[in-house]
């Protein structure tokens, strides 16, 4: 089933927003076309900004990891929000922008509240979602304070239930669409390294047309040895037929490997080495290369169009530095 994060944005000491977010998830809750689950702030405390963007997967530190694995368990999110000095809360914007991908291909609704309802806050939250390549869907609900509260005491219109039901509605309804979406991006990525792995193992069996089903006819090739490119596959498999004459084994190895998917490009990027027993009975332990692949979906296939490996130079010699390790 559909699963939908209510994401309460403000942990400021006398916020309101926990009475609007607990009325919209015992709302939420009465459906049974999803399943709703609270989500405060305060209990995913998050630095300011202390990861590198867009890093699937390899987020350094715990807590960046935590927040991306209760984001990646939803299908959509209704953000509560309320307007602080006509914008949204610094500590959701930052729980936003701390990571990339969980969000991406998925719905948000907003709920506010503030001065004017908090539109003003909503307005800004909409161009991030359009940044995170999230659905941002057009109902929304707005709660002024000098009708929706008394004092401090959220006390909502019956009329909001409404409001509140047409935005769940397409909340759920376009979470349930991007779930597909996703589904197919996944399979995609998956399909993709197992591309990588078909590389891996045709190189460790010495099987040329086992590599040659990888590439496509016009690939271009970066090697870290002459000439600067190689273009096509016959150039390409020439180049790999070379490490067979001088390996007796070959072994290779991928690590950190990170797919970025397209409709019908996708990147990947990380580290590469070759190595094995070589003819005369020496070990080569090889080196460890930046390695670059670019995949294009063609015939139902994804296929690599372009590659590149390289090693980073010493300025001073201008000598490639190969004793790196990832």
């Amino acid at each position: 089933m559909i699963r939908i994060g209510i994401v309460l944005g403000s942990t400021r000491p006398g916020r309101m927003g926990d009475q609007v977010a607990r009325w919209v998830h015992e709302t939420a809750t009465r459906r049974t076309d999803a399943e709703f689950e609270l989500v405060d702030l305060r209990d995913h405390p998050l630095p300011h900004l202390d990861e590198p963007p867009m890093a699937p997967g390899g987020y350094r530190f715990e807590h960046t990891r935590a927040w991306a694995a209760v984001l990646a368990s939803f299908d959509g999110f209704v953000l509560v929000t309320p307007e602080y000095n006509h914008s949204a809360p610094g500590v959701l914007k930052n729980a936003m922008d701390t990571v990339y991908f969980e969000w991406n291909d998925k719905a948000a609704g907003f709920v506010s509240y503030g001065g004017v309802g908090g539109a003003r806050a909503v307005e800004q939250l909409r161009l991030v979602c359009g940044a995170l390549q999230m659905a941002d869907v057009a109902p929304q609900v707005t709660l002024p304070l000098a009708t929706e509260f008394e004092g401090e005491v959220f006390k909502p219109g019956e009329y909001n239930v409404a409001a509140l039901d047409m935005l769940l509605d397409h909340v759920v309804r376009w979470s349930t669409a991007l779930a597909s979406v996703r589904a197919r991006r996944e399979g995609d990525e998956a399909e993709i390294r197992g591309r990588i792995d078909k590389i891996i193992e045709s190189l460790r069996a010495k099987d040329l047309e086992g590599l040659k089903r990888v590439y496509a006819p016009d690939v271009v090739s970066f090697d870290v040895e002459p000439p600067l490119q190689h273009v096509g596959i016959d150039a390409k498999l020439k180049n790999w037929e070379k490490v067979f004459t001088l390996f007796e084994k070959v072994d290779y190895e991928v690590r950190d490997l990170t797919v970025t998917v397209g409709a019908d490009l996708a990147v990947g990027h990380g580290f590469g080495r070759v190595s094995g027993l070589l003819r005369d009975g020496t070990e080569a332990n090889g080196m460890w290369v930046r390695a670059t692949f670019v995949f294009r979906k063609t015939g139902g296939d994804w296929v690599i169009v372009h590659d590149q490996a390289s090693v980073p130079f010493d300025i001073a010699t201008g000598k490639g530095v190969v004793d790196l390790e990832p």
